[in-house]
């Protein structure tokens, strides 16, 4: 592939860009309401299910709060499954970016609550029988039935939950930790079998039925999102590679084709999570933004060498399979607020961005930080679009702690690149300090946050 092949691909495209899209803030309004709703309708099914004056002693007290704990955190990790199932009406209706915050968030909740659930059942009936806590929590094991899958469910989230401490996560492989995140379905498998055969509020009637209801509607969404959809792209679409093209400074671009992708429902500044279907590779799946507006002809990606996997991918040959799930992520130009934007890059971050450009209108910003020349990717792509489409590109060389950087990313340095800066929305990928550096300038502008879009994998 030639540099004009890549931008007459999109130039139907580059017109006028598409017009500012709707905002979000009402779906995302709706999905918190119904969320604090469903979460108090689980809460309530205990209180109808709990007679007058049966909470009269310690013991019943921590009975009782085990019970609602146990409830909070079986339904939290249902949310938890459904943020995860991949369904794509999710994320269109809410955002991939709104669904990981939560998701990271409530992974916390989830173990703190199934701990305390566990803690205050064994110590409240331990209580009601004066036992020992270790003869009690022996009696459960050995006499209530899936009592053990209930330990073990809990075993998996608070090993997830240390594992997804971000020291400890930053030492791991992505493989690895996305292997081992799927073990929160096997908890969710042991904690049903837990809730419907010891719980004592679900035995029978709505309660019961409720319950099932929301087990039911997470599993659909799992199986859609994770099974029904990505099959069938790939037996529509049959991608395969078409080139691997070097970039310099350790990137490189595949360019994959396949069959109808004038059908493909995907936009600029989306990801897919791909699977090349290689010796040795096959296994592994890895997400990677479009760095390029997908067209009839070929879809473009953009990879940074930084393991193992990606290293490979350097020497895939053309007319490998490709296996691929998506697309994801609100990362697009589609769900901007104001007709102007800003497009703050750094290193591989310029990847979703270059891909933005191509349904930006002609007066967008882009500011690229690298450490040299040697590390502007796609230069030559954005030097014409500059000529071409009168869109204004500013390089930006040095480590984060040379004066260049240091001025452009602050907010004097932003005011004077960009004056109307607080009436553009602002697109930004790149390293962690970039993004947090350039957050904090756009606060101190007062640029209003819904107008300002990350790329999901920076947080």
């Amino acid at each position: 592939m030639t540099q004009t092949d890549t931008l007459t691909a999109t130039a139907a495209r580059h017109a006028n860009g598409h017009a500012p899209g709707i905002s979000r803030t009402g779906n995302r309004l709706f999905f918190y309401t119904l969320f604090y709703f469903a979460l108090a309708a689980s809460v309530e099914l205990w209180w109808l299910n709990t007679p007058a004056g049966s909470v009269d002693t310690p013991a019943a007290a921590l009975i009782a709060a085990g019970r609602v704990t146990g409830m909070v955190g079986g339904f939290v990790l249902i949310v938890q499954t459904l943020m995860m199932s991949r369904a794509a009406w999710l994320e269109a209706w809410v955002g991939a970016h709104e669904l990981l915050i939560w998701h990271r968030a409530l992974g916390g909740t989830v173990v703190v609550v199934v701990l305390a659930h566990a803690a205050l059942i064994v110590v409240g009936y331990a209580g009601a029988e004066h036992a020992s806590l270790a003869h009690e929590t022996w009696t459960m094991l050995t006499t209530y039935r899936d009592m053990v899958s209930a330990f073990v469910a809990t075993g998996v989230l608070v090993a997830l939950g240390l594992l997804a401490i971000r020291t400890i996560r930053r030492r791991m492989r992505y493989e690895v930790w996305y292997y081992l995140h799927l073990s929160a379905y096997l908890a969710l498998l042991l904690g049903y079998g837990h809730q419907f055969t010891d719980g004592a509020d679900l035995q029978s009637g709505f309660a019961r039925w409720y319950w099932i209801s929301l087990y039911a509607f997470a599993l659909a969404c799992l199986v859609w999102g994770r099974v029904v959809e990505p099959l069938w792209l790939n037996l529509r679409h049959r991608l395969h590679v078409i080139e691997v093209v070097p970039e310099g400074a350790g990137m490189m671009s595949i360019y994959i084709g396949g069959r109808r992708l004038d059908r493909l429902d995907a936009e600029a500044g989306q990801y897919f999570r791909w699977r090349f279907l290689m010796r040795g590779g096959w296994w592994q799946a890895h997400p990677f933004s479009l760095s390029a507006a997908p067209n009839a002809d070929w879809l473009r990606i953009t990879v940074k060498v930084v393991g193992d996997h990606t290293s490979d991918l350097q020497h895939v040959r053309p007319g490998v399979r490709v296996f691929a799930e998506g697309p994801s992520g609100a990362f697009t130009a589609g769900h901007r607020l104001r007709h102007g934007a800003l497009l703050i890059a750094g290193g591989s971050g310029i990847a979703p961005i270059r891909a933005l450009l191509d349904d930006l209108p002609a007066d967008t910003v882009l500011l690229f930080r690298a450490r040299s020349e040697a590390e502007l990717t796609f230069r030559a792509e954005l030097d014409e679009l500059a000529v071409a489409r009168g869109i204004q590109v500013w390089y930006v060389l040095g480590s984060r702690d040379d004066p260049a950087p240091r001025r452009a990313f602050s907010p004097r340095g932003l005011r004077e690149l960009v004056p109307d800066v607080r009436r553009r929305d602002v697109y930004m990928c790149g390293p962690d300090g970039l993004i947090s550096t350039s957050r904090r300038a756009l606060r101190r502008l007062r640029v209003p946050g819904r107008q300002i879009h990350l790329d999901p994998f920076e947080f």
